[in-house]
């Protein structure tokens, strides 16, 4: 079956790890997460053969999932319960793994059309959790930390589609009028992984739209790269070293101006 007919074989192993989280079943016992383990297992394997498949049904999955975790936060706690809530969070947590582990797994990029949309809708629904701004929630804050590396491996193979978003809010900051404007999109650029050739074409879009930006997003931007630089230096440290004995023209121009 599997031979003749991959797409449905797969699409049926999505539809057994959905109804194997925590949101469906109830709180995990040992067993329970042994059994959704090894059905996590198998889609990251699959994931590097029929990847936009997998992405696609992750990524409705966890769609549906933080639907329903918002509305029970909602709720009086009278009315959700403890369990429902956890179980939510539960299965986002396995969700969100899968997702950064069948990323991680990507040998190399990809232009087809199909993927890059289902990357770009991807990338809308893990900006809700980096979005998120309620640090003392201890929930939240472990949501928005792996939604950060979702992101970065996301980042890795699909910088193109980070980049594109983290522009297009830049444009619009420049010509926005609004007195709290959503800067949220800027704060991705702590979490993305740069290389000193994204670095260079991310400090060259930054440079180019600063002047037309109000000074509020000017310290989130400037935080953000901040960060990022940060980020290069501890994840590419050998292109720091190469750096120190032979400068990038682009960089060094980006940095002087």
């Amino acid at each position: 079956m599997a031979t003749q007919k991959p797409g449905e074989w797969a699409n049926s192993l999505l539809a057994r790890f959905e109804e194997q989280l925590p949101y469906r079943t109830g709180p995990h016992g040992t067993q329970a997460r042994l059994s959704i383990d090894q059905t996590m297992t198998c889609l990251i394997q699959i994931s590097r053969y029929r990847f936009s498949l997998v992405i696609s049904g992750l990524t409705k999955m966890l769609q549906r999932v933080n639907e329903i975790f918002i509305i029970l936060q909602f709720q009086p706690p009278a009315c959700r319960g403890h369990e429902p809530e956890r179980c939510c969070y539960d299965s986002l947590i396995v969700i969100l793994e899968t997702l950064e582990r069948c990323l991680s797994g990507q040998s190399k990029d990809t232009a087809r059309f199909e993927e890059a949309m289902n990357v770009k809708l991807l990338l809308r629904e893990i900006c809700q959790f980096i979005d998120i701004q309620n640090e003392n929630n201890q929930n939240a804050a472990s949501l928005k930390a792996l939604a950060s590396k979702v992101l970065y491996a996301l980042s890795q193979n699909h910088f193109g589609a980070v980049f594109n978003r983290i522009s297009a809010r830049l444009q619009e900051l420049s010509t926005c009028s609004e007195e709290n404007p959503d800067y949220s999109d800027i704060e991705l650029i702590q979490h993305i992984d740069l290389d000193v050739n994204r670095l260079t074409k991310l400090l060259a879009e930054t440079i180019q739209k600063f002047k037309s930006l109000k000074k509020s997003a000017h310290f989130i931007l400037l935080n953000s790269l901040e960060k990022a630089l940060w980020n290069w230096i501890e994840f590419h440290p050998k292109e720091f070293e190469d750096l120190q004995r032979s400068p990038n023209d682009e960089l060094s121009k980006c940095c002087e101006t």
